[in-house]
């Protein structure tokens, strides 16, 4: 069996005594989609600061790639390849959505903006921007300030930014939150196409249990900041004890 492209042993953080995420050991397979769901107050996001690197453990290890990361800031794990979205939309409100994804093509490619230097100079990190804006099914919106955008084409621009970074694995904390009904299956579809791809390790936190299993080839339960149970999203669903911790013992 392969190394998994994300291990954690024991992870754990404390805050005033209390364990968020509680001894949480767990692997995930690289080219797979994995969802993580709980109760409020499971666990979930703060799960996810730690292998972004917003957060420290109190205790345990992360590794990426069979290399530890545990004390790696941030910004050197998403060069590493590990990008992350939040809750919050995190764009550059008052630049156009072309140059939002073109500041992030030309990051990953460690070029900086020099001011007296032709604009012609800069001229293919627009076009992998705006391909890559074709393909989030923003390529009509380029040139709209981000701040324009409808919340659900926010989630797009912000999914494009990551993939511009290069991000092998994508950790995506609730796309759908403060969504209208009618922009969830356009955010669904382009999840499905991305796992369809085959280039990416997909990891999920989202509510919307229809969602989750509708593309989730492992299902993973933290409840009170442990890890519950994982694997095959039917089989978690129907474990009693997944029942009896998420929804007070009501089939899901």
């Amino acid at each position: 069996m392969s190394e998994p492209i994300i291990r954690t042993e024991q992870l754990t953080i404390n805050f005033g005594g209390q364990a968020a995420v509680d001894q949480v050991s767990l692997d995930v397979a690289a080219h797979t989609f994995t969802s993580i769901i709980g109760p409020n107050g499971a666990g979930k996001t703060t799960f996810f600061n730690l292998l972004s690197g917003e957060l420290q453990p109190s205790a345990g290890k992360i590794f990426f790639k069979g290399q530890e990361i545990t004390r790696l800031p941030a910004h050197e794990r998403t060069r590493r390849g590990l990008g992350r979205t939040f809750q919050i939309t995190n764009v550059f409100p008052h630049l156009t959505v072309r140059e939002n994804v073109r500041l992030a093509v030309q990051a990953r490619a460690g070029v900086h903006y020099r001011l007296l230097r032709h604009h012609r100079k800069y001229r293919q990190f627009a076009e992998k921007a705006e391909d890559l804006l074709e393909s989030v099914y923003l390529g009509d919106k380029m040139d709209l300030p981000a701040q324009a955008l409808a919340h659900g084409d926010k989630r797009k621009l912000e999914l494009a930014i990551i993939l511009a970074l290069e991000a092998e694995v994508l950790l995506l904390d609730e796309p759908t939150a403060g969504m209208a009904v009618e922009e969830v299956p356009g955010i669904l579809e382009l999840l499905g196409q991305l796992k369809a791809g085959g280039e990416h390790t997909i990891l999920l936190v989202e509510h919307k249990l229809d969602m989750v299993l509708s593309l989730s080839d492992t299902l993973v339960v933290l409840v009170n900041g442990r890890l519950l149970a994982a694997g095959e999203p039917r089989q978690i669903m129907d474990n009693d004890t997944v029942q009896a911790a998420y929804l007070g013992g009501m089939p899901l």
